[in-house]
């Protein structure tokens, strides 16, 4: 007869982590792993927020965390490291160790994850494994028969080569691992990711690490709590419970927990947890403050979950130093709405979106307040046009000013076609430009084709005429001043 404690201690499947540099295959791989098209989804082809799957191989479970690899988003490579298991360390072929590359080595390092490497795009023509080995050998990592122990497999997330040596390789790693729970313990384990969705409210992405998650459950962060009122797993689909490694989707929180932190659920979820929350996410400075400083330039910052207000926060706080102090008044996750807005109008504040959506009554309130929006579904377009603006609002010299004399097209912001001349300077294809109307600066934009005499041109010189097909923050209206700022 088994003893009771062993009868349950149950094996669970493993939780991996899948990181390295941006566009080196991580999602390719996955990709592959599940038969589906994730990449062509993602904006501007890089995953920007962190996505959780379940795989079977060989009859066993696999949880993967697909984590971004573009640099803004630190934190969020980290918290996948904290979460997993293992992890895949992806390095291509053809490119060999990258800066995100060492920080993600650091990452498992400092976190003490165990992992694989996957030398990904083998299938390319200058593709050189033995140079990628010397590179990982030089940045710390030890591989098999270079002096380590650590495993790697050259593959091919194209054409699938060698991926299923790969998932052997993981089932292996996790056997030495022992991992195990008890699914007669209330659930736990952390959130991924958390957002709030205009028809179902707010949402959250978990791994359940221990326990038995069900519907019903009361459930509680550092930061918020709630009751599981609808489950779903990683395919969408609903049910009544969730065992670990499985990630779930939770709809019945009253507060937005914060992305990193742990969850409980069953009686430890009535307990506060509150007094330990640090509040990262919270407005960074108070709002009467900021009002009367009328030399900073104030910030609202938006963003679709909290990873990646997470990120849009950390690029603002490394911003080099600026003649204006730059102040974020309030930042929050969701769809741009009209108290966003009227915050802006209050503190007088520009508003950057990051993948999140504006509606138009907003938009129009923005518009008649001239509160400039800078938004964008791509981390690093949305890290230029912010570059962009803060360098303009530095008074960067004015190479070109254009008046605006008719409007052709206006049924999209981004897609506007406009007639001007250009009254002094030059007037450059593909540049950006600040919007004045009057003696006020109402928004900003950017050409994306530039036409002189029915033919596309580089640049406009002061007295002519041209035609720019260009897309702003704001609609343009005939008279308005199109201002162009050398910002290099």
């Amino acid at each position: 007869m088994q003893d009771k404690s062993e009868q349950k201690s149950m094996a669970r499947p493993p939780i991996i982590a899948v990181m390295g540099h941006v566009d080196h295959g991580k999602t390719s791989l996955l990709d592959y792993i599940r038969k589906t098209n994730v990449v062509a989804r993602e904006a501007g082809g890089i995953t920007q927020s962190i996505g959780a799957y379940e795989i079977t191989h060989n009859g066993k479970k696999i949880t993967f965390i697909d984590t971004p690899g573009h640099e803004a988003f630190s934190k969020m490579r980290s918290r996948g490291a904290r979460v997993a298991d293992l992890a895949i360390l992806v390095v291509a072929a053809d490119e060999g160790v990258k800066p995100q590359t060492v920080e993600s080595i650091k990452t498992l390092l400092e976190t003490n994850t165990q992992f694989v490497v996957a030398i990904t795009k083998i299938d390319k023509p200058n593709a050189d494994i033995d140079k990628v080995k010397n590179e990982l050998t030089s940045a710390g990592v030890l591989l098999e028969g270079f002096g380590g122990s650590i495993s790697y497999q050259p593959i091919s997330a194209k054409s699938g080569d060698h991926v299923d040596e790969l998932l052997d390789l993981l089932l292996l790693a996790a056997e030495m691992e022992n991992l195990t729970y008890d699914p007669q313990l209330p659930a736990s384990g952390f959130i991924m990711e958390a957002k709030m969705d205009r028809q179902r409210g707010l949402e959250a992405t978990l791994i359940v690490k221990n326990g038995t998650l069900r519907q019903g459950d009361p459930i509680a962060t550092k930061s918020g709590k709630g009751k599981v009122k609808i489950l779903e797993n990683c395919l969408g689909k609903t049910t009544k419970e969730l065992v670990p490694s499985a990630p779930a989707l939770v709809i019945g929180f009253s507060e937005l927990p914060q992305a990193g932190e742990e969850f409980v659920t069953g009686e430890a979820a009535n307990v506060d947890l509150s007094t330990e929350h640090t509040g990262e996410i919270n407005e960074s400075a108070p709002r009467e403050l900021l009002n009367k400083d009328k030399e900073s330039l104030n910030l609202i910052l938006k963003a679709s979950d909290q990873g990646s207000l997470e990120a849009i926060s950390e690029i603002i706080r490394a911003l080099p130093s600026l003649k204006r102090a730059v102040m974020v008044v309030g930042q929050s996750v969701g769809d741009l709405n009209d108290n966003d807005v009227k915050l802006a109008i209050s503190t007088n504040s520009k508003i950057i979106a990051f993948r999140s959506k504006t509606d138009k009554s907003s938009a129009a309130l923005a518009d008649a307040n001239r509160i400039q929006i800078i938004s964008s579904d791509i981390i690093y377009k949305l890290i230029e046009a912010v570059q962009d603006m803060l360098k303009e609002s530095e008074g960067a010299p004015v190479i070109g000013e254009l008046e605006v004399l008719a409007i052709f097209n206006q049924i999209k912001l981004d897609k506007q076609v406009v007639g001007g001349k250009v009254r002094t300077g030059t007037f450059r294809n593909r540049g950006n430009f600040e919007i004045v109307r009057g003696t006020d600066v109402v928004g900003t934009g950017r050409i994306t084709n530039l036409q002189h005499k029915k033919q596309e041109a580089i640049q406009v010189t002061e007295g002519n005429e041209c035609g720019l097909l260009c897309g702003s923050s704001v609609a343009i209206a005939v008279g308005d001043i199109l201002v162009m700022r050398d910002t290099k």
